[in-house]
Order: structure tokens, then sequence, then C-alpha cells
């Protein structure tokens, strides 16, 4: 079979196989296409998607959905295109957002775009029977039995299968790793952990020449297989912009308003015009309209004006002030034609992502503003971003240790002596710096733990939120990826599951509203003056 289901570690905890690790193994293989199905998500799905491509592998764009409460009930789900793709994201979002979300409903209906692997008998029995579904026959030596009863239903229901192989770990021995990390996930430890918590051993990354004697005996199971990787064909149009459309109120495109507001705005700035001025107007507004960002700008200027309407303290930062239209705008106050600034170092047709205007506000004021955002362009077109709290030296440390059932005061005295490092080094780490050498790690369970700890270099732990980013979409953002709550910033902040990265190669508009207690401390300031001079005018008065 050339195409492998399998869970990388973005699946936050789970599997342990890397991107890289995916793709070496791939090519080490020649195969020629390998789908990633990470639990309920689709976290490392974009980095996979480009490392796949770049090494001439076909990436097969998918998810592994669970029955809430019963992880054994589950279902693979592969997109056939951009539109199966679309339906996996709103999948993984209702099964994250919705409390009455249930697979054994959502499987009533028929998803055209979709290719869908069963491995639940269960969930088999009760769904009808659709041309895309397929029973997944996992043939590990603990899982014969259900595997040939499932191959009896599919039968006895005309249903068609494919033979597969769950991938969470690289290697055989990687299987103790997993162990680690299932322990880290359910705060348990590698002695206590519930074998229900783990998955098969033989859930590694296997050579093909495993398959050999079952493809002579059920050599349907691979052509359906093949079928599935030939009408898998996702492209995810990166670099492509999806920017937002301005809701504008008047007549005008979204062109011709910026344009209007920016010539207003040249008027006020400079009064009587010089003709180099106007042409350098005239030339960064057809650059940003042959880049197709007018709305953008608007959008940018839409809450920038907001916040001065609301007496708020704000003001923009970066490159944004290289550019006269951001200066005419009103959004800078830094005469980019009087100090000679490139606009090209902001914005250029050869310029691949979207131009970066970053907006500050007091970080008493910025979630007000946020609110806003929201409510102007949809709470189903705006979202907060994500990003990976990953694993350095302290916490796979530490996270490790407890997984060996180390106490926690035994860990703090120990953790307090390493340094602010990648994970990778922990071995090596009495060696390399001044403040870890009173550290003996050549004794167990030491030795073990530093070991195990330094494979969970930069490993996601959670999800948290991106400090500043906020998305807006022109469509559903569930259309380009999915969503779920931010589990660490209280309920209510829907975050994307891929990071800022992601967010952006998907082309999906990121806004960064700035909070700057700086300018909470300017406003308080000056609230303070002013009521300092109402009482003197009220006492000489």
């Amino acid at each position: 079979m050339n195409a492998l289901h399998i869970h990388s570690n973005y699946s936050l905890l789970e599997g342990v196989i890397t991107i890289d690790d995916i793709i070496q193994k791939a090519l080490h293989y020649n195969l020629n296409a390998v789908a990633l199905t990470d639990t309920n998500a689709m976290y490392g799905l974009v980095p996979f998607y480009k490392k796949a491509n770049e090494n001439g592998i076909k990436p097969i764009l998918g998810t592994y959905i669970d029955e809430p409460g019963n992880k054994n009930i589950y279902a693979i789900l592969l997109a056939k295109n951009y539109n199966g793709y679309s339906d996996i994201c709103r999948i993984i979002s209702a099964r994250k957002l919705k409390n009455d979300f249930s697979l054994f409903s959502l499987l009533q209906n028929e998803f055209e775009n979709l290719f869908i692997l069963i491995s639940s008998i269960e969930l088999l029995l009760k769904i009808p029977v659709y041309n895309n579904i397929y029973a997944e026959l996992i043939i590990t030596e603990s899982n014969k039995p259900k595997a040939r009863k499932l191959f009896e239903v599919a039968k006895r229901k005309d249903i068609k299968y494919v033979i597969s192989n769950p991938v969470y770990f690289s290697e055989p021995a990687d299987y103790k790793l997993h162990k680690v990390v299932s322990a880290i996930r359910t705060g348990s430890t590698v002695k206590n952990i519930k074998e229900e918590e783990l998955v098969d051993k033989e859930y590694y990354f296997k050579s093909p020449h495993h398959f050999i004697d079952l493809k002579n005996k059920l050599p349907e199971a691979f052509d359906n297989a093949q079928f599935i990787i030939d009408n898998c064909n996702v492209d995810l149009e990166l670099g492509k912009h999806h920017v937002p459309n301005f809701p504008a109120i008047t007549e005008h495109s979204g062109f011709t308003l910026l344009w209007k507001y920016a010539h207003e705005g040249l008027v006020k700035r400079y009064g009587v015009l010089a003709k180099n001025i106007e042409s350098r107007l005239e030339e960064e507004l057809q650059v940003i309209d042959d880049l197709k960002l007018s709305d953008y700008f608007l959008i940018v200027h839409d809450i920038f004006l907001e916040a001065k309407r609301r007496a708020m303290m704000t003001l923009t930062r970066g490159s944004a002030a290289n550019s006269l239209v951001c200066y005419c705008l009103g959004l800078t106050e830094v005469d980019p034609v009087k100090y000679d600034f490139y606009f090209t170092r902001f914005l250029n047709r050869s310029r691949s992502s979207l131009p970066d205007i970053d907006i500050d506000f007091s970080w008493k004021e910025r979630d007000e503003i946020v609110q806003y955002v929201f409510k102007k362009y949809g709470y189903n077109k705006v979202a907060f971003i994500s990003t990976f709290v990953t694993m350095k030296a302290r916490s796979a440390f530490r996270e490790t240790a407890k997984a060996f059932g180390i106490s926690d005061r035994e860990i703090s005295t120990i953790s307090k002596h390493i340094p602010w490092t990648d994970a990778k080094n922990l071995p090596e780490i009495s060696k390399r710096f001044p403040e870890s050498k009173s550290l003996n790690f050549n004794i167990e369970p030491w030795k073990s733990i530093i070991n195990v700890a330094a494979r969970l270099a930069n490993f996601p732990r959670h999800l948290s939120i991106h400090p500043c980013g906020i998305v807006i979409s022109p469509l559903p953002i569930t259309t380009y990826t999915a969503l779920e709550y931010a589990a660490n910033k209280g309920v209510g902040l829907i975050i994307t599951q891929p990071d800022m990265y992601g967010v952006e190669d998907l082309g999906l508009v990121k806004i960064d509203l700035l909070s700057q207690r700086s300018l909470g401390v300017l406003r308080d300031t000056v609230g303070q003056i002013d009521d300092n001079n109402l009482r003197r005018v009220k006492r000489f008065s």
C-alpha cells in the first residue's frame, strides 16, 4: 500500500513521529503518497503538505475523527479535493466546538468529496452504505480477530475494504517514547498508564514488504487503496490570498473607496500638491490594486478610525511608515516623502506575503476593539490565531521526570539548574552550561529521563493564543481551516488550528492588534493631568 494514515507529533502528545521522519521514511521506502490524519485535528497539515510536495510525495490530507466519550469508535476522513478539505475543516470544528457532536449522526450523511475509512464494527453496522465508505482492515497480531469480523460485515453489507497500518511512531523501539508522551498527556506515569491510552505496538512505519502476503491474499483491498490514492487530489493553493471584502456602505468599489480616502488625506497632509507626491500616491495605489489588497487597507483603516472614534490611544508600527497611502489614511505620522522612505520595502509586486500593518492599543482597550472587529466582520469569519507551546529543555525534563514517577520536589531541585535551551542539548548539558555542572545525569533513572526528554525537543505541548494576531476571512473560516477553543484562555475564545505560519500559507489575512501597557500608562497619566487641572480650575474659580 502506498499510503499510511499517520498521526504526527502535532496531535499534541499522541503520535511521536515528526513530519521530517514521515518524509524520510516515505523516501526510504519509495512511497509515492502518504496520508496525515491527526486526531480531531489538522495541526500539522500545512507543513506536511509543503514538505511532501517539496520531496515529490503526494500528500493525502485527512483527519481521524472519534466519537465523543468513546475513542474506540472513529473514522478516517480523506479529502478528494478542496471541497473535501473544507468538509474536513467544518467537521473538525464541529467536533471541537459543539457539545452535541455525534459521529454516528454525521455519517448518516453522504460526503461525496470524502473517502471514509471505518474500522469500528458498531459504526459500520449503523451507517448507510455509500460508495465512498470503506471498511478499514488493520491486521496486526492483536487486531486479527476484530479485522476478521469487520471483513465479514463488509462482505455482508457489500462494502468495499482496504488494508491499512496506522502509524504513531517511526520505529518499533519508539513505542517507549509513545508510552512516555501518553503518560504526560494523561497525567499518569509510565508504570501506571492504562492500556487503553496506548496504541498497538505494531503502529510503526512499516516497510511495504510487510504487506506482500496480504496483497496476495486480498488484492482487492490494495486495488481499493490505490483507487483512493489516485482520487485524492487537493490543491491548497498556498500563497493565494483570501482577502475579506470591506463592507462598504456606499456605491464605491473597494479600490475606488480607497482612492477617495487616500486623495482626501493627501490634501489634508500636504495642502498644495507637488506632482512628485501625487505621482507617488498613484503608483502606490496601483500596486495595491494590482495585488488586490484595497479591501485589506480599508479594513485596517476602519479599525484605526473606530479606535479614534472611541478616543483610544493607538498607533501603527513597522514598515507601514514607508507607505504614502498609509500616511494619507492617517495610519502613520511620519512623512515618507520628506524622509525618502522606500515604499517597496513595505509592499511590492514581487512580495508573496501580505503587508504587515501592526496596530498598538492600550492593554485596557484592546479587547474592546477586538470585539468590534468580530461584530463588524462576522463571528464566523474572525478568529484568534493559535500558537504551539513546545517542549524546551526545562519543560521536557520536568514532564518526562513526572512520567517516570519522580516527585515534584526532586524535579524542582534539579530543573532550576537547567538553562533555557533546546531540549536536544540535555544529554550534554553538564558539559556545555556552567550552571548545570553540578548535575550528574550518568546514573539511572536520570540517564533514561534525559535521553527521553531530549527526544521531545520542540514537540508541541499544547495550543495557546498568538499574543496579537487575528484572522479575517471572506468566507466562513472553516472553508479554509479548522477551529477549536483555546483551552488555556477561558471559555469562548476560538482559535485556528494552524499557527501564524500555517494561516499565512493558507492565504488568510492576519492583522496584528497589539496590547501595549505603555499606552495604558500614558492614557492614565494624561487622564490624571486632566483631573488635576480640572480640580485647580474649580479651586480658583
